[in-house]
């Protein structure tokens, strides 16, 4: 069987990160820390991580994103891009979670959770994801790169690869917190 070449990326929380992996071999990784602008920036970082390795779309195998949890509107944004690609290439999107990622990453011993706004985080265990205060985790990870979050969503892809699996869908922990419009839709007259 032939290595695969994955794309990984999450923009999940405050960046936007990717990374090209081929077989086991990091060929590149990249991240950026930004609060907003994910959507504006992620298919050019994209671009530029396959063209430093003389790569193209037509060249992977498969693709791989973090679904979360985090940042609402940055998972949209990576599960969407993830999707569309993987549609129109024709391969499949792995969709990794959050967990998945930092677990991979974590020293043994140390607690994942998954920092949020206001001190919190998000933490997991065989009662399920859940949102607690920071100072509640014992020996917590430390929180990764954004690159080697990229690095990890690849990693875990190609454990996967080349299963099938379902399209990437958000991991969402707790409901966004924008609420649904009150008003009912705008009559379309014909």
């Amino acid at each position: 069987m032939t290595q695969p070449l994955i794309l990984g990326f999450d923009t999940s929380g405050p960046h936007c990160a990717a990374a090209l992996l081929h077989g086991e071999t990091i060929l590149h990784a990249t991240g950026e820390t930004m609060a907003r602008g994910q959507a504006e920036r992620l298919m050019d970082l994209l671009q530029e991580v396959l063209e430093t390795n003389g790569k193209t779309w037509a060249d992977l195998d498969a693709i791989g994103v973090g679904t979360g949890p985090g940042n609402f509107t940055g998972i949209r944004i990576g599960v969407s891009a993830a999707r569309g690609l993987a549609l129109g290439l024709g391969i499949n999107a792995y969709g990794v979670t959050g967990f998945e990622t930092r677990t991979i990453l974590a020293p043994d011993g140390a607690i994942v959770a998954i920092p949020t706004p206001r001190d919190m985080v998000y933490v997991s265990d065989e009662t399920g994801a859940r949102l607690i205060p920071a100072t509640d985790v014992a020996n917590p990870a430390p929180n990764p790169e954004p690159s080697d979050l990229a690095k990890a969503v690849a990693l875990h892809a190609s454990s996967i690869w080349p299963a099938s699996a379902p399209p990437p869908a958000p991991f969402y922990v707790r409901p966004p917190d924008a609420a649904p419009a009150r008003d009912a839709p705008p009559r379309v007259l014909t």
